[in-house]
């Protein structure tokens, strides 16, 4: 028997963990709804055609090889314009990566030692869980409030900072619960990193995704000297999943953050470069046509909003507004652990949803995880089975 490293032991990924469950029902017949995975392309919602004709023309060209282990230079100039419109100052490095998930891997694997610890939020987006348990690093929860619309709780985070914490983690807006962080939380979490000694990771992969006329506001933006790294990337804003692309800008102190940059790139150099010729579509992407971000936005708002007052309608399901993303994190009042509810969920009506558990929350507390990227009328049809089977389960009191 040959046995796994142990560092695969912790290493959980919710939102494909369910399948199980939905291969199971598919088996006995069950028509499927699938609210769990975030890929728009999966529905109603296409690549941007300049994107696509822009890394096409790379083939044609042969742009086909390696390129720089950073990524070719028109991308990180585009990427470079794009961060200062968005306020990031004193720019310390650009890198292209293999989508975000690349990115946010090789920085924390620059950063982290294991037995040091990272802040991540709760809930929170389960990669940063798996890279740390590979790390054999020490993941430490801070809660978003949902009293408050799912805001980080300052106080929570000051108390779990400790002389081994390297790192904290904001995601903004977030996945799961679609929050958007104010401008006064951010510059307390800048504050904190600032009297600490802490980077921050500003994973902000959704930040065109904003809903009833709010700003997102880009953490890095409001201090020049906070040692921080911002993920970005094609996948949700520009439709564009499967292109695996995505970058990171490091921003802050260039005397703090030297070492730390050289450790990114000796990773970077290691593994030579993301896929050449869809580089090619950054600068298409943030340079280029943008209309299909308000018909997007058009589509999702209308989804938010059934979303939101279907789940609310239900009985023992409460759902604070989602302000940002794709995503509702809605509160169950049952006795059952949300996993239990899950399984039985998908099995008998056929809607497919995450376990909150997935993305942790409070202990005690039990939610679910919905994507509202599908069309209208199969959210309509997935909240009416939700409905039939909550009530089926646990009565229509509330």
């Amino acid at each position: 028997m040959i046995h796994p490293a142990r560092r695969t032991h912790e290493v959980r990924y919710a939102v494909r963990d369910v399948l199980k469950y939905a291969n199971e029902a598919k088996a006995e017949g069950k028509e499927l709804l699938y609210l769990n995975i975030g890929d728009p392309n999966k529905f109603d919602f296409s690549t941007p055609p300049h994107m696509i004709e822009a890394a096409y023309k790379a083939m044609l060209d042969n742009q086909n090889g390696y390129t720089n282990s950073s990524g070719i230079e028109p991308a990180r100039e585009s990427i470079e314009r794009y961060a200062v419109s968005k306020g990031l100052k004193n720019i310390q490095d650009i890198f292209v990566t293999y989508g975000a998930s690349e990115a946010i891997d090789t920085c924390m694997t620059s950063l982290v030692n294991a037995g040091e610890e990272v802040l991540t939020p709760a809930p929170g987006y389960p990669l940063y869980d798996a890279i740390l348990a590979k790390l054999e690093a020490v993941d430490v929860s801070y809660y978003l409030d949902e009293d408050n619309n799912w805001m980080p709780d300052i106080e929570d985070i000051k108390s779990k900072i400790t002389r081994k914490t390297r790192a904290i983690v904001v995601i903004n807006p977030n996945n799961p619960t679609g929050s958007l962080a104010t401008r006064d939380l951010l510059e307390e979490i800048v504050k904190i990193s600032l009297e600490n000694d802490i980077v921050i990771f500003a994973d902000e992969i959704y930040d065109r995704m904003v809903y009833d006329g709010r700003e997102h506001i880009s953490i890095a933006s409001l201090s020049d000297e906070a040692p921080i790294i911002t993920f970005n990337g094609l996948s949700k804003n520009f439709l564009a999943p499967g292109f695996r692309i995505g970058w990171g800008v490091v921003t802050g102190n260039k005397n703090q953050l030297s070492e730390l940059v050289e450790g990114i790139n000796k990773f970077l150099r290691a593994r030579l470069c993301a896929p050449g010729p869809l580089q090619y579509a950054i600068p298409a992407a943030l340079d280029g046509p943008k209309d299909h971000i308000p018909v997007m936005m058009e589509k999702l708002t209308r989804r938010r909003d059934i979303t939101w007052e279907r789940l609310n309608s239900i009985p023992h399901i409460s759902c604070v507004k989602p302000q940002g993303a794709f995503y509702a994190f809605p509160k169950l009042e049952i006795e059952e652990t949300d996993t239990e509810f899950i399984e039985g969920l998908i099995k008998e009506t056929g809607v497919v949803c995450v376990h909150g558990d997935g993305f942790g929350q409070k202990p005690g507390t039990r939610h679910l995880r919905f994507v509202y990227l599908p069309p209208e009328d199969i959210l309509e049809r997935a909240f009416s089975n939700i409905e039939s089977y909550m009530k089926s389960r646990v009565g229509t009191s509330a």
